[in-house]
């Protein structure tokens, strides 16, 4: 690493990432190694001296830790945090990966595995013990980002706007598809109302058809004001994506709303993301009503990117 890129809070050498249980720390640790950096997970604290006291780091280090580490402890944590972020050729932060109660209790509902906090006991229990043990964690947090609600996709996402390293960057486009009945999903940069458009679902042979069957894009595209449309929305995609590159922005979400979120967003959704790879842009889709009519839910699901 520059001098310079030392001083960046976005290019830590050293990320601890912890949280409570089923926040979604592995999926985190996950995209930290997938963004180049070398993952120890669970390392007990009792080894982390021999750790820092080794060769020198040549490359990006993140290390997991919560209440399943052999030798975990809140004042251990705490003392490992400090003495992180005493070395002096290192930068380090802490990463939290945190949930609401409801959601943490979902989670392990769904996934039906046990709490480690509460073995032989409902997992609310362990939940709450877990919460206390690691408020002063929280408390410590350089980076703390809320998974409630979000999928493995958008996690990694946030993961990458804050710790993917400069060299070799590329600009990431999420194009979304979603219901304004449902409101807008979370970290959209760009949102655009497709609801002018004509309906789909008026027709009644294409009511029970979504977006990326071709009647129901040869429909929404034979309105007169698709095409302008269109062109100017790629046109303008055309004039931020290199801007927001050279600013070194790592990901980019552009949502289309309508209706039910199942027609017009989701065939102009389609249209976007294949035009964008045509020009060489490493894009993704989300259709997010298709994904919960088909049973996918948020994080704990195993949704991929």
């Amino acid at each position: 690493m520059t001098d310079d890129a030392s001083h960046d809070v976005h290019k830590p050498t050293i990320v601890l990432v912890t949280g409570p249980s089923g926040a979604g720390r592995s999926t985190a640790i996950n995209a930290l190694e997938d963004l180049g950096y070398e993952v120890i997970d669970n390392l007990p604290l009792s080894l982390l001296p021999r750790l820092l006291d080794g060769p020198p780091v040549n490359r990006p280090l993140a290390l997991g830790v919560d209440v399943r580490n052999r030798d975990f402890g809140t004042i251990a944590l705490i003392e490992m945090i400090d003495r992180l972020a005493a070395q002096p050729d290192q930068r380090a932060q802490v990463l939290y990966l945190d949930a609401d109660e409801e959601e943490l209790v979902r989670r392990y509902s769904e996934t039906r595995r046990r709490h480690p906090l509460a073995p032989a006991g409902p997992p609310m229990a362990g939940i709450a013990r877990e919460r206390d043990l690691l408020v002063p964690i929280r408390a410590r947090a350089d980076v703390l980002i809320d998974t409630t609600g979000l999928s493995p996709h958008d996690l990694r996402a946030e993961i990458d706007r804050w710790f993917a390293t400069g060299e070799g960057r590329v600009l990431g486009v999420t194009i979304h598809s979603f219901s304004y009945k449902h409101g807008l999903p979370r970290g959209l940069d760009i949102v655009i109302d497709c609801r002018f458009l004509r309906n789909p679902h008026w027709e009644e042979r294409l009511r029970a058809l979504d977006g990326r069957h071709p009647d129901v894009d040869a429909y929404v595209a034979a309105d007169e004001r698709f095409t302008p449309f269109f062109d100017r929305v790629k046109s303008l995609i055309d004039l931020l994506l290199p801007a927001h590159k050279d600013e070194g922005k790592a990901h980019l979400s552009i949502g289309f709303g309508c209706t039910g979120g199942q027609h017009r967003s989701v065939a102009v959704t389609e249209r976007l993301v294949s035009a964008l790879a045509k020009d060489g842009w490493p894009v993704s889709k989300r259709h997010r009503e298709m994904e919960r009519r088909d049973g996918k839910g948020p994080l704990d699901k195993g949704q991929g990117a």
